[in-house]
C-alpha cells in the first residue's frame, strides 16, 4: 500500500459522492463527466485554490494543516469516521515510511479478570487488525468456528470470514459484515500504515479474495462502537446480539467488544443455551483430560463417544 495513492484513491471516492445540489451549488450542463463534484468544486466549497486542491488529491497531505484538512472534510461532507480517517492519511503522508509491525508485551492480569468475569457477556479483546487476542468462555463458545484452525495463528476475523470455507455460513448478514470489517481494515491502515502485519494481511486477502478485493477499493472507514450483529452459530442457530465496543486507554490500539440479549427475547434465551454448551464443552474437555490419564494408567483405553451437545434451534432469520 502507498499512502499517496490510499489519500488519492480516499479523496477521489469522497467527491464522487456528493452530488452539486447536495453541495448547494447550480449543476451548469448537462453532461458530466464526473458522477459528483469536480476537484474545483471542492475547491471553492474548501476556500483553497485549484491547484492546492489537485495537489492534495494527488496525495501530498504533508504540511496542510488542520484547518485545511477541515475545509475539504467539510467540502466532501465527511462523517467522523471518514474524518479521522483524512487526518491520519495527512499524520502518515508526514512520517518517513518505515514499515515495522508493532510489538506488544502481554495483556496484564488485571484486564484479563475484567474479561473472564464477564460471564454472561461473550467478550473478547482485539487489535486493530482484527485478531483475537484473549476471549472470555462465552466468547469462545460464540466464536468457536475461529478456533477450529487456531493451533498455528492468532484467530483472525477478516481471515475467517473471507477464507474460511465456514465465514460466510458464520455471518447470515454477509453484506454488511463485509462493509464492517474491511472499513475496520482501512480505518486501521490509515492510523498505522507502515504497521508490516497489517499490510501482510490485506495483501494475503487482496490477493485470496476477489469480495474483498471490490470491498477494499471502495475506501470506507467506519467507527465502530455499538450496534447490532447476526451469527449463524452451529449448534444454537442464528442469534442477534447487541454489540458495545470499549477502546482501553492503558492499551493503545485494542478493544474490548461485548454481546449481550435483552431479557425475555429468543436471542437471549440462544445466548443462555450458548453458555450452557460452552459448560458443557468444559466438562468434555475436563472428562478426556481424565479418561487420557486412566488410560495411560491401565495401559489400554476404549474410545469414548462425546457428551451431546444442545439442539439448535430452526434459524429465526430466514
Amino acid at each position: 500500500m502507498s499512502t499517496e495513492s490510499d489519500i488519492r484513491e480516499f479523496l477521489a471516492s469522497r467527491r464522487a459522492k456528493v452530488t452539486p445540489q447536495q453541495a448547494g451549488l447550480p449543476a451548469y450542463g448537462g453532461n458530466r463527466r464526473v458522477p459528483g463534484l469536480r476537484r474545483e468544486e471542492v475547491a471553492l466549497l474548501a476556500g483553497v485554490s485549484i491547484d492546492y486542491y489537485v495537489r492534495l488529491e494527488r496525495g501530498r497531505l504533508a504540511g496542510a494543516s488542520e484547518e485545511v484538512l477541515d475545509a475539504v472534510a467539510n467540502a466532501l461532507q465527511l462523517d467522523d469516521a471518514e474524518r479521522a480517517h483524512l487526518h491520519d492519511l495527512a499524520r502518515a503522508a508526514a512520517k518517513r515510511p518505515v514499515r515495522r509491525a508493532r510489538r506488544r508485551g502481554p495483556l496484564p492480569e488485571s484486564v484479563l479478570r475484567v474479561l473472564e468475569s464477564m460471564t454472561d457477556s461473550p467478550a473478547f479483546i482485539r487489535n486493530g487488525r482484527l485478531d483475537l487476542l484473549a476471549v472470555n468462555r462465552l466468547g469462545r463458545a460464540l466464536y468457536s468456528p475461529l478456533f477450529s484452525d487456531s493451533a498455528t495463528r492468532t484467530p483472525n476475523i477478516a481471515r475467517f470470514q473471507f477464507l474460511d470455507p465456514d465465514g460466510r455460513d458464520f455471518f447470515p448478514d454477509w453484506e454488511e459484515s463485509v462493509n464492517t470489517t474491511v472499513s475496520l481494515l482501512r480505518t486501521e491502515a490509515g492510523r498505522a500504515p507502515h504497521d508490516s502485519e497489517l499490510t501482510g494481511l490485506i495483501g494475503e486477502l487482496v490477493t485470496r479474495s476477489e469480495e474483498f478485493r471490490i470491498a477494499w477499493a471502495k475506501h470506507n472507514v467506519r467507527l465502530h462502537h455499538t450496534g447490532r450483529k447476526s451469527f449463524r452459530h452451529p449448534d444454537v442457530g442464528v442469534l442477534t446480539l447487541d454489540f458495545d465496543a470499549m477502546d482501553l486507554p492503558a492499551q493503545p490500539g485494542l478493544t474490548l467488544t461485548a454481546y449481550s440479549a435483552a431479557p425475555a427475547t429468543a436471542d437471549h434465551d440462544a445466548l443462555q443455551l450458548l453458555a450452557a454448551w460452552a459448560a458443557t464443552e468444559d466438562i468434555e474437555d475436563n472428562t478426556n483430560i481424565e479418561d487420557d490419564g486412566i488410560a495411560e494408567d491401565n495401559g489400554n483405553a476404549e474410545d469414548t463417544e462425546p457428551a451431546g451437545r444442545p439442539s439448535g434451534r430452526q434459524d429465526r432469520h430466514e
